[in-house]
């Protein structure tokens, strides 16, 4: 590990903790107005990996805007290690599924931006900067523009440009989304391996079930519209993982349950569910393999 890491990790140790109280997301105006999040209440333990799985409109990024402070909650509240969240902070690093690098700045002045905004020095900033960029696989391209650069390796910096400001909690909306499947693959891993040295709290939203159930220590699925966890999986598949994690056959059934959950059959009503490996409500139920 190196210098930069082993500081981040220090830094972060014990912290990245998220409470969310009986929250509630409305959007819009007027006639237009509609609950988008309804009644959420979570708790998410330093340096846990949580995703969010669930189909496209059921809330999951309005959630995510409310844990990094860009939307306000009509009711409920959220805290993280014991803080109420009333904007936007250096301490949540956020990541979209494509990309909002400065397209005239190189990979290097790209990640050292937030050091910058800060009045860190010039050395000191492309100092901590190179050590990022080395540990997510791209020495050898700071003088590189974005537009020189492919799908994957723009994702990689900026994973790099928020690490940089050793943030408490990461919040990831779909990250991996635009890119292909093997390149997907390898990002997953990385941030994986990042994400075993620098210890921050991971909150990523997908609605890929396989990529969920590849990442998560645990993970929250959202039903449809109004946005409500319907259910919980915690995983123990030990890690480090690798990729020959998805044939096994526990991976197989918690995959059909999560199938289940995101496409019932009509008219089935939510509840509670039991495990596909032993009759335990999945709400308490770990798997392991």
């Amino acid at each position: 590990m190196n210098a930069i890491t082993d500081i981040a990790a220090l830094d972060q140790a014990g912290k990245g903790s998220i409470a969310i109280e009986r929250l509630h997301i409305h959007l819009g105006q007027g006639a237009r107005r509609f609950e988008a999040v309804q009644d959420v209440s979570l708790d998410v333990a330093p340096g846990e990996f949580i995703c969010l799985l669930g189909p496209s409109g059921c809330g999951k990024s309005t959630l995510l805007g409310a844990l990094a402070g860009h939307l306000q909650p009509s009711g409920g509240g959220i805290r993280v290690d014991g803080a109420a969240v009333e904007g936007p902070h250096p301490d949540r690093g956020l990541v979209f599924q494509q990309h909002t690098l400065f397209p005239w700045k190189k990979v290097l002045e790209n990640v050292a931006f937030g050091l910058k905004m800060r009045g860190v020095g010039r050395q000191e900033r492309h100092e901590r900067a190179r050590e990022l960029i080395k540990l997510v696989g791209l020495e050898g391209f700071e003088k590189h523009y974005p537009s020189q650069l492919s799908g994957g390796m723009k994702q990689r910096v900026e994973i790099a440009r928020v690490l940089i400001n050793n943030p408490r909690v990461m919040l990831m909306d779909e990250p991996f989304g635009a890119l292909d499947a093997q390149t997907r693959l390898m990002m997953q891993q990385l941030l994986l391996d990042v994400w075993g040295r620098v210890k921050t709290t991971i909150v990523f939203i997908t609605h890929d079930i396989d990529e969920a159930l590849f990442l998560a220590d645990r993970i929250l699925v959202m039903g449809p519209r109004p946005g409500r966890i319907i259910d919980e999986l915690r995983l123990d598949f030990p890690r480090p993982r690798a990729t020959a994690l998805v044939t096994s056959p526990q991976f197989s059934a918690l995959k059909r349950h999560c199938l289940e959950l995101l496409h019932p059959t009509p008219g089935e009503v939510h509840r509670e569910r039991l495990s596909p490996l032993g009759n335990v409500p999945l709400s308490h139920a770990r798997f392991a393999i």
